[in-house]
This record gives structure tokens, sequence and C-alpha cells, in this order.
């Protein structure tokens, strides 16, 4: 409980606040409405019911949302192109495969940076420029890049989001394997101890904690470019696609609830990194 209720009553005020804010946005509406058909507009509590109850509103209503995700969700057959749970999957496919590489690519590296000073020298800082460059702005030239060389589909979304994945993974294994202090250096030293034994010994496990961490960052980040990747091809599926298609028609409903399946599927994928850390940590003896 002492867990529960702080995240309870955070997400109790969100509500109370979204509720708020739906009234304070949406009524500008029911007034227009009101004044082009000569008639007063509705006071009080009517004016609340119909500024949560609108079917284009500026800011849907909680309830709006969470019955358009379990509507689009579990009232679909998942392969209707109208299901968030195809959509989902078309995202979630290219985000798993730009992870898969951004990490892949992050590991590798931190690995080159602790063990060649030229590269710590040169690596690091181009890694850190290059996360000074807006995604929405690289995002059409890889997509129009990669399209000159016939790849399309998957592939550029999964190298956008590799792009954006591989950045904390590259920062969290170098902290990590830089992390055991000189003493622990020095003893595999008095056992001459190869580079490699240190590596494979000490550096490498002495990083797990920070290899976690930062993967649950870069699979945050890896979905957000999977969606972005979306944005410029004109994808008809995808959670990128959805909010574009809703963005098309003034459909505010299907926007926030394809911003709330994103939201929850990297809060799973986040999840069950921390279930595979859990399990690591604990089977090296690093957590209890």
């Amino acid at each position: 409980m002492r867990h529960v209720v702080p995240v309870l009553t955070v997400v109790l005020a969100i509500v109370v606040i979204w509720y708020a804010a739906a009234v304070g946005l949406n009524r500008a509406w029911i007034y227009d409405q009101a004044a082009r058909a000569g008639v007063e507009p509705a006071t009080g509590m009517a004016l609340v019911v119909e500024t949560w109850n609108q079917e284009r509103p500026v800011l849907p209503a909680p309830h709006q949302v969470v019955t358009e995700l379990v509507k689009s969700t579990f009232g679909m057959a998942p392969t209707s192109k109208r299901s968030l749970v195809y959509h989902g999957w078309i995202t979630l496919s290219a985000t798993l495969l730009g992870f898969a590489m951004g990490t892949a690519m992050g590991i590798l590296l931190a690995v080159g940076i602790i063990h060649n000073r030229a590269m710590d020298m040169s690596v690091m800082p181009w890694a850190i420029a290059s996360q000074t460059i807006p995604i929405l702005a690289i995002a059409p030239m890889i997509i129009v890049v990669l399209n000159s060389v016939g790849l399309q589909g998957l592939v550029p979304k999964a190298i956008i989001s590799a792009y954006l994945s591989f950045f904390p993974v590259v920062v969290g294994m170098v902290k990590g394997l830089r992390s055991p202090d000189q003493m622990q250096l020095d003893l595999l030293q008095t056992y001459f101890a190869s580079r490699s034994e240190v590596f494979w010994k000490l550096r490498l496990p002495s990083s797990m904690p920070y290899l976690f961490t930062s993967l649950k960052v870069g699979m945050a980040a890896s979905l957000v470019g999977a969606i972005v990747g979306e944005l410029p091809t004109g994808a008809v599926a995808g959670l990128g696609a959805r909010l574009l298609s809703g963005s098309y028609y003034g459909q505010t409903v299907q926007i926030w609830a394809a911003l709330f399946a994103a939201a929850v599927v990297a809060a799973g994928m986040v999840m069950l990194i921390g279930m595979v850390e859990r399990g690591t940590l604990k089977r090296m003896g690093m957590a209890r």
C-alpha cells in the first residue's frame, strides 16, 4: 500500500485536472453552436456533460479515451485495420528491430571507447552531437536515402528507431564498464589477467546494472523513433499512421487512444526488461 497509494493519488489528481481542462477547452464549441442556432447555451452541469461527450472535442475526456481504447483493442479482430492491436504490432516490430540494432551498436561502441583512447576522444563527442539533431528533421532524409536504394517498409523505421536508442546504451555501458575501482583492477593485474579476462570477469559483470537501466531508456526512445519513422512515409499501418489519420480527419479521440496505446506498449516492454534485469542480477548475486 505504501507504493500504491502515492501512485493512485497522482493518477486521481491528473484525472481531475484533465476533466477540468476538457470543460475549459471544449465549451467554446458549445457557445459557438448555440450562437449559430440563436439559442442560449447550456449552463451548469448540463454544460459540463456536453463538454465531456463531444464527438470531436479539442480535448477528449478520460472516459472517451478509455472507451475508444477498449473498443479499438478488444472490440475488433486483431487483424482488422481499425484495431490498435494490428497497428501496435506494426510499430512494435519496427521498435524491437531498431532496439536490437541500437543496443548492439551501443555496446560495441562502448567496448571500443573504454579500450581505445582515440575512440574515446572521437566517437563519444560525435555520439553526443548526433543527439542534438532533431529526429523530425533527419527522419525524412533517412527515408528518402533508403528508398533510393530500394529499402522500404520495416528497415527504415528500424534504423530511425536505432538512431534514438543507441545513445543511452553507449552512455550507460561506458559508465558501467568504467565502474570497477582501481583496487579491483590492481587485484586482477596481480593475477596477470589479460585485458579480455578483465573485461569478461570484472568490467562486464559490473556494467550489468547500468546496462539494464540504459535498456529501459533505450526501449522508450526506440518506440518514439518507430512512430516518428512512420510519419513522413505516409504509412497506412502503425501507431504513427493512426495518429496521422486521426489528425487528418479531426478524430482527437482516436489520436489520444493511439497515444495511450503507445504508452502501454512502452510500459510493457520496460516492465519486461525489468523482469529480465531482476532475474539476471539475482542470478549474478547482485540483487536479492
